[in-house]
Protein backbone atom coordinates (compact mmCIF):
# COMPACT_ATOMS: atom_id res chain seq x y z
CA UNK A 1 0.00 0.00 0.00
CA UNK A 2 2.86 2.36 0.84
CA UNK A 3 4.52 1.62 -2.53
CA UNK A 4 1.29 2.41 -4.39
CA UNK A 5 0.95 5.73 -2.56
CA UNK A 6 4.52 6.64 -3.42
CA UNK A 7 3.99 5.73 -7.08
CA UNK A 8 0.78 7.75 -7.12
CA UNK A 9 2.58 10.71 -5.60
CA UNK A 10 5.39 10.48 -8.13
CA UNK A 11 2.96 10.29 -11.05
CA UNK A 12 0.98 13.22 -9.71
CA UNK A 13 4.13 15.29 -9.18
CA UNK A 14 5.39 14.60 -12.70
CA UNK A 15 1.96 15.33 -14.14
CA UNK A 16 1.77 18.64 -12.29
CA UNK A 17 5.24 19.52 -13.50
CA UNK A 18 4.28 18.82 -17.11
CA UNK A 19 1.06 20.81 -16.73
CA UNK A 20 2.91 23.74 -15.18
CA UNK A 21 5.37 23.70 -18.05
CA UNK A 22 2.64 23.57 -20.69
CA UNK A 23 0.37 26.10 -18.97
CA UNK A 24 0.33 29.64 -20.32
CA UNK A 25 -0.51 32.01 -17.42
CA UNK A 26 -2.16 34.44 -19.84
CA UNK A 27 -4.61 31.78 -20.97
CA UNK A 28 -5.25 30.74 -17.36
CA UNK A 29 -5.97 34.36 -16.39
CA UNK A 30 -8.36 34.77 -19.29
CA UNK A 31 -10.13 31.55 -18.35
CA UNK A 32 -10.51 32.64 -14.73
CA UNK A 33 -11.85 36.01 -15.88
CA UNK A 34 -14.34 34.26 -18.13
CA UNK A 35 -15.60 32.15 -15.22
CA UNK A 36 -16.04 35.26 -13.09
CA UNK A 37 -18.04 36.89 -15.87
CA UNK A 38 -20.25 33.80 -16.02
CA UNK A 39 -20.82 33.99 -12.25
CA UNK A 40 -21.67 37.68 -12.54
CA UNK A 41 -24.11 36.89 -15.34
CA UNK A 42 -25.84 34.29 -13.17
CA UNK A 43 -26.23 36.79 -10.34
CA UNK A 44 -27.67 39.33 -12.76
CA UNK A 45 -30.15 36.77 -14.04
CA UNK A 46 -31.15 36.05 -10.45
CA UNK A 47 -31.67 39.77 -9.84
CA UNK A 48 -33.81 39.93 -12.98
CA UNK A 49 -35.86 36.93 -11.85
CA UNK A 50 -36.42 38.41 -8.38
CA UNK A 51 -37.33 41.76 -9.86
CA UNK A 52 -39.80 40.04 -12.18
CA UNK A 53 -41.36 38.23 -9.22
CA UNK A 54 -41.63 41.51 -7.31
CA UNK A 55 -43.34 43.17 -10.26
CA UNK A 56 -45.73 40.25 -10.52
CA UNK A 57 -46.65 40.61 -6.84
CA UNK A 58 -47.14 44.33 -7.29
CA UNK A 59 -49.40 43.68 -10.27
CA UNK A 60 -51.47 41.15 -8.27
CA UNK A 61 -51.71 43.58 -5.38
CA UNK A 62 -52.91 46.32 -7.72
CA UNK A 63 -55.57 44.06 -9.17
CA UNK A 64 -56.74 42.96 -5.70
CA UNK A 65 -56.84 46.57 -4.55
CA UNK A 66 -58.97 47.45 -7.54
CA UNK A 67 -61.34 44.58 -6.72
CA UNK A 68 -61.49 45.67 -3.08
CA UNK A 69 -62.30 49.23 -4.10
CA UNK A 70 -65.01 47.94 -6.42
CA UNK A 71 -66.53 45.82 -3.65
CA UNK A 72 -66.47 48.86 -1.37
CA UNK A 73 -68.47 50.81 -3.92
CA UNK A 74 -70.86 47.91 -4.42
CA UNK A 75 -71.43 47.66 -0.68
CA UNK A 76 -72.34 51.37 -0.58
CA UNK A 77 -74.63 50.95 -3.55
CA UNK A 78 -76.36 47.98 -1.91
CA UNK A 79 -76.92 49.96 1.29
CA UNK A 80 -78.27 52.80 -0.79
CA UNK A 81 -80.83 50.44 -2.20
CA UNK A 82 -81.63 49.14 1.25
CA UNK A 83 -80.16 45.72 0.51
CA UNK A 84 -78.12 45.13 3.63
CA UNK A 85 -77.44 41.46 2.91
CA UNK A 86 -75.87 42.28 -0.43
CA UNK A 87 -73.80 44.99 1.18
CA UNK A 88 -72.65 42.51 3.81
CA UNK A 89 -71.62 40.01 1.10
CA UNK A 90 -69.63 42.67 -0.72
CA UNK A 91 -67.86 43.69 2.46
CA UNK A 92 -67.09 40.05 3.29
CA UNK A 93 -65.44 39.55 -0.08
CA UNK A 94 -63.57 42.80 0.41
CA UNK A 95 -62.26 41.52 3.74
CA UNK A 96 -60.98 38.34 2.07
CA UNK A 97 -59.20 40.43 -0.52
CA UNK A 98 -57.68 42.50 2.26
CA UNK A 99 -56.13 39.35 3.75
CA UNK A 100 -54.69 38.44 0.36
CA UNK A 101 -53.32 41.96 0.00
CA UNK A 102 -51.65 41.61 3.40
CA UNK A 103 -50.02 38.36 2.31
CA UNK A 104 -48.88 39.93 -0.97
CA UNK A 105 -47.39 42.86 0.89
CA UNK A 106 -45.44 40.44 3.10
CA UNK A 107 -44.19 38.55 0.03
CA UNK A 108 -43.37 41.81 -1.65
CA UNK A 109 -41.26 42.92 1.27
CA UNK A 110 -39.40 39.60 1.33
CA UNK A 111 -38.79 39.65 -2.42
CA UNK A 112 -37.70 43.28 -2.29
CA UNK A 113 -35.21 42.47 0.48
CA UNK A 114 -33.89 39.53 -1.56
CA UNK A 115 -33.62 41.79 -4.57
CA UNK A 116 -31.60 44.32 -2.60
CA UNK A 117 -29.21 41.62 -1.43
CA UNK A 118 -28.74 40.30 -4.95
CA UNK A 119 -28.18 43.80 -6.28
CA UNK A 120 -25.51 44.41 -3.62
CA UNK A 121 -23.95 41.05 -4.44
CA UNK A 122 -23.92 41.89 -8.14
CA UNK A 123 -22.28 45.25 -7.44
CA UNK A 124 -19.57 43.69 -5.27
CA UNK A 125 -18.98 40.95 -7.81
CA UNK A 126 -18.83 43.52 -10.60
CA UNK A 127 -16.21 45.49 -8.67
CA UNK A 128 -14.19 42.31 -8.08
CA UNK A 129 -14.43 41.35 -11.75
CA UNK A 130 -13.29 44.82 -12.82
CA UNK A 131 -10.37 44.74 -10.39
CA UNK A 132 -9.43 41.25 -11.53
CA UNK A 133 -9.60 42.34 -15.15
CA UNK A 134 -7.21 45.24 -14.50
CA UNK A 135 -4.80 43.02 -12.60
CA UNK A 136 -5.11 40.32 -15.25
CA UNK A 137 -4.16 42.67 -18.07
CA UNK A 138 -1.24 44.02 -16.02
CA UNK A 139 0.05 40.51 -15.30
CA UNK A 140 -0.38 39.48 -18.93
CA UNK A 141 1.58 42.51 -20.09
CA UNK A 142 4.31 41.80 -17.53
CA UNK A 143 4.52 38.15 -18.58
CA UNK A 144 4.62 39.12 -22.27
CA UNK A 145 7.45 41.57 -21.59
CA UNK A 146 9.38 38.97 -19.59
CA UNK A 147 8.82 36.41 -22.33
CA UNK A 148 10.08 38.83 -24.97
CA UNK A 149 13.14 39.61 -22.84
CA UNK A 150 13.82 35.90 -22.43
CA UNK A 151 13.57 35.34 -26.18
CA UNK A 152 15.91 38.27 -26.80
CA UNK A 153 18.38 36.81 -24.32
CA UNK A 154 18.17 33.42 -25.99
CA UNK A 155 18.63 35.07 -29.40
CA UNK A 156 21.65 37.00 -28.18
CA UNK A 157 23.09 33.83 -26.71
CA UNK A 158 22.52 32.07 -30.01
CA UNK A 159 24.15 34.95 -31.88
CA UNK A 160 27.14 34.80 -29.55
CA UNK A 161 27.53 31.09 -30.17
CA UNK A 162 27.11 31.67 -33.90
CA UNK A 163 29.73 34.42 -33.86
CA UNK A 164 32.07 32.15 -31.96
CA UNK A 165 31.58 29.42 -34.54
CA UNK A 166 32.05 31.97 -37.33
CA UNK A 167 35.30 33.15 -35.72
CA UNK A 168 36.58 29.60 -35.57
CA UNK A 169 35.58 29.07 -39.19
CA UNK A 170 37.42 32.22 -40.25
CA UNK A 171 40.50 31.14 -38.33
CA UNK A 172 40.48 27.72 -40.00
CA UNK A 173 40.04 29.38 -43.40
CA UNK A 174 42.93 31.78 -42.71
CA UNK A 175 45.13 28.87 -41.64
CA UNK A 176 44.34 27.07 -44.89
CA UNK A 177 45.04 30.21 -46.92
CA UNK A 178 48.38 30.71 -45.15
CA UNK A 179 49.27 27.10 -45.74
CA UNK A 180 48.32 27.29 -49.41
CA UNK A 181 50.34 30.50 -49.89
CA UNK A 182 53.36 28.92 -48.23
CA UNK A 183 53.03 25.89 -50.44
CA UNK A 184 52.74 28.07 -53.56
CA UNK A 185 55.88 30.00 -52.56
CA UNK A 186 57.79 26.77 -52.01
CA UNK A 187 56.67 25.47 -55.41
CA UNK A 188 57.89 28.69 -57.07
CA UNK A 189 61.29 28.33 -55.42
CA UNK A 190 61.56 24.69 -56.45
CA UNK A 191 60.60 25.54 -60.02
CA UNK A 192 63.13 28.37 -60.14
CA UNK A 193 65.90 26.13 -58.86
CA UNK A 194 65.04 23.45 -61.37
CA UNK A 195 64.26 20.92 -58.71
CA UNK A 196 60.81 20.59 -60.22
CA UNK A 197 59.80 20.60 -63.84
CA UNK A 198 57.63 23.55 -64.91
CA UNK A 199 54.74 21.93 -66.72
CA UNK A 200 53.92 25.18 -68.52
CA UNK A 201 57.40 25.23 -70.16
CA UNK A 202 58.73 21.66 -70.14
CA UNK A 203 62.59 21.53 -70.30
CA UNK A 204 64.77 18.52 -69.59
CA UNK A 205 67.83 18.68 -67.35
CA UNK A 206 70.34 18.67 -70.29
CA UNK A 207 68.71 21.66 -71.91
CA UNK A 208 68.66 23.44 -68.54
CA UNK A 209 72.46 23.00 -68.25
CA UNK A 210 73.00 24.20 -71.81
CA UNK A 211 70.90 27.30 -71.14
CA UNK A 212 72.89 27.99 -68.00
CA UNK A 213 76.23 27.75 -69.86
CA UNK A 214 74.92 29.97 -72.66
CA UNK A 215 73.86 32.58 -70.13
CA UNK A 216 77.35 32.47 -68.52
CA UNK A 217 79.07 32.89 -71.91
CA UNK A 218 76.88 35.88 -72.67
CA UNK A 219 77.89 37.52 -69.39
CA UNK A 220 81.58 36.87 -70.16
CA UNK A 221 81.23 38.39 -73.64
CA UNK A 222 79.51 41.47 -72.22
CA UNK A 223 82.24 41.88 -69.63
CA UNK A 224 85.01 41.62 -72.24
CA UNK A 225 83.31 44.17 -74.47
CA UNK A 226 82.94 46.53 -71.57
CA UNK A 227 86.65 46.24 -70.75
CA UNK A 228 87.53 46.92 -74.39
CA UNK A 229 85.47 50.09 -74.50
CA UNK A 230 86.96 51.34 -71.26
CA UNK A 231 90.47 50.66 -72.54
CA UNK A 232 89.65 52.46 -75.83
CA UNK A 233 88.49 55.57 -73.98
CA UNK A 234 84.84 55.13 -74.98
CA UNK A 235 81.97 56.43 -72.94
CA UNK A 236 81.91 54.81 -69.59
CA UNK A 237 78.17 54.82 -69.33
CA UNK A 238 77.43 52.96 -72.62
CA UNK A 239 77.00 49.21 -72.59
CA UNK A 240 77.81 47.04 -75.62
CA UNK A 241 75.05 45.25 -77.45
CA UNK A 242 73.96 42.01 -75.95
CA UNK A 243 74.55 40.21 -79.25
CA UNK A 244 78.12 39.94 -80.61
CA UNK A 245 76.80 40.01 -84.17
CA UNK A 246 75.08 43.34 -83.69
CA UNK A 247 78.26 45.17 -82.54
CA UNK A 248 80.52 43.52 -85.11
CA UNK A 249 83.17 42.78 -82.47
CA UNK A 250 83.87 39.72 -80.46
CA UNK A 251 86.65 38.96 -78.06
CA UNK A 252 89.14 38.64 -80.93
CA UNK A 253 88.19 41.99 -82.45
CA UNK A 254 88.47 43.68 -79.08
CA UNK A 255 92.02 42.31 -78.66
CA UNK A 256 93.01 43.53 -82.14
CA UNK A 257 91.73 46.99 -81.47
CA UNK A 258 93.68 47.13 -78.22
CA UNK A 259 96.88 46.21 -80.08
CA UNK A 260 96.31 48.89 -82.71
CA UNK A 261 95.97 51.58 -80.07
Amino acid sequence: MSVMKRLSGIVQAKTNKLLDKAEDPRESLDLSYQKQLESLQKVRRSVADVTTAKKRIELQATQLQQQADKLQQQAKAALGQGNEDLAREALARRAALAEQLTDLQTQHQQVAAQEDKLVDTAKRLQAQVDAFRTKKETMKATYTAAEAQTKIGEAVSGISESMSDAGMTLQRAQDKIDGMQSRAGAMDELLASGALTNLSAPVDDIQAQLDKVSATDQVDNDLAALKAEIGAGGPAGALPSASPAAGGSGPEDAAAGEAAS
